[in-house]
């Protein structure tokens, strides 16, 4: 059994670097510049991912469905809170003010929505992992209200300036909010259905270029002058006693079944290419930042497997 989990998540988990791999490479090589990349998470964010959001939704969501739809924004919440008790932790040796502030950010939010939406659908067959779709489309409206909302605050920006309703209510949040509303009111039944299959065509595409994106957001990344003792506190409070503290909660619990996977999976994940965004919003130095995404990206190519092994030794999806 050890060995059947063992080689479907390393599978899984090999299959989503490999694409990041590729984003990587073509960054470093030069064949895409950075603005390329910008452009290419602009097209992510705006078209394809909105488009795959508004197709689950509209064919598979119901409210009878899923009665507690409205439990996965406030567990984002409550995830993005284990991380920040995670990086008070160990924020101890880190003497230096703004050091101390990137810490927290880089503990307290995950890439919670690429990476995840890739994984599912590496783990799973498509009825299962449309499903998760949802579920992630969920987490993630609680994701990016906090992200762009609390996260500016820890960084201690709010005095300067505050991120505008375009930066916070994003249109993936908007999509996912007015899908919502749409399946409520019974909408999807007057959808024209022949521009169901546009959609998800275009739907399909966001994973493959999402990872490219993750991938050539690292190779922007400067690793100069790593800072080995705040990387190594990062790596063990972000992706070691955080999702060991969520997989014995759930345990504890007895919380399984996809509900249970899926916020194993949102615990275990990297810090957020995000906190780059916000930082650069604002104009500030993002080396220590940026060695954190990246170095937590690295770990979670060994750390990731080793939790979902243990989580589906432990649970077995039903």
């Amino acid at each position: 059994m050890f060995l059947e989990h063992f080689k479907i998540t390393g599978i899984a988990v090999s299959q989503i670097f490999l694409l990041s791999a590729v984003g990587f490479f073509i960054v470093r090589r030069g064949f895409l510049s950075d603005r390329g990349i910008d452009e290419l998470n602009f097209l992510v964010m705006n078209i394809t991912l909105p488009a795959l959001i508004f197709y689950q939704f509209m064919r598979d969501f119901s409210f009878s469905l899923y009665p507690r739809w409205w439990i996965y924004p406030l567990l984002s919440i409550g995830i993005t809170a284990l991380g920040l008790a995670a990086g008070f932790l160990f924020l101890g040796p880190i003497k230096e003010g703004q050091r101390r502030l990137q810490f927290l950010t880089l503990a307290a939010f995950q890439n919670s929505g690429y990476l995840p939406l890739a994984l599912v659908a590496a783990l799973f067959p498509p009825a299962i992992a449309r499903e998760a779709f949802i579920v992630i489309f969920l987490f993630l409206t609680g994701f990016n209200l906090l992200m762009f909302s609390l996260g500016p605050y820890i960084l201690n920006f709010h005095k300067e300036k505050r991120l505008d309703l375009g930066t916070l209510f994003n249109l993936p949040v908007l999509v996912t909010l007015f899908s919502l509303i749409a399946v409520f009111l019974g909408a999807q039944k007057f959808f024209p259905v022949w521009l169901f299959k546009p959609l998800r065509m275009l739907g399909d595409t966001t994973l493959p270029l999402a990872m490219i994106v993750v991938g050539g957001s690292l190779a922007q990344i400067s690793l100069k002058h790593i800072n080995k003792k705040v990387m190594s506190l990062l790596v063990l409070a972000k992706m070691v006693i955080l999702p060991l503290a969520g997989l014995l909660f759930l345990r504890i619990l007895n919380i399984s079944g996809l509900t249970g996977l899926l916020i194993l999976i949102q615990l275990a994940m990297p810090s957020a290419v995000s906190v780059i965004t916000v930082l650069r919003a604002y104009k500030k130095e993002d080396i220590l930042a940026s060695q954190g995404i990246f170095i937590t990206h690295i770990a979670a190519i060994i750390t990731i497997p080793s939790f979902l092994i243990l989580y589906f030794s432990w649970f077995m999806i039903k």
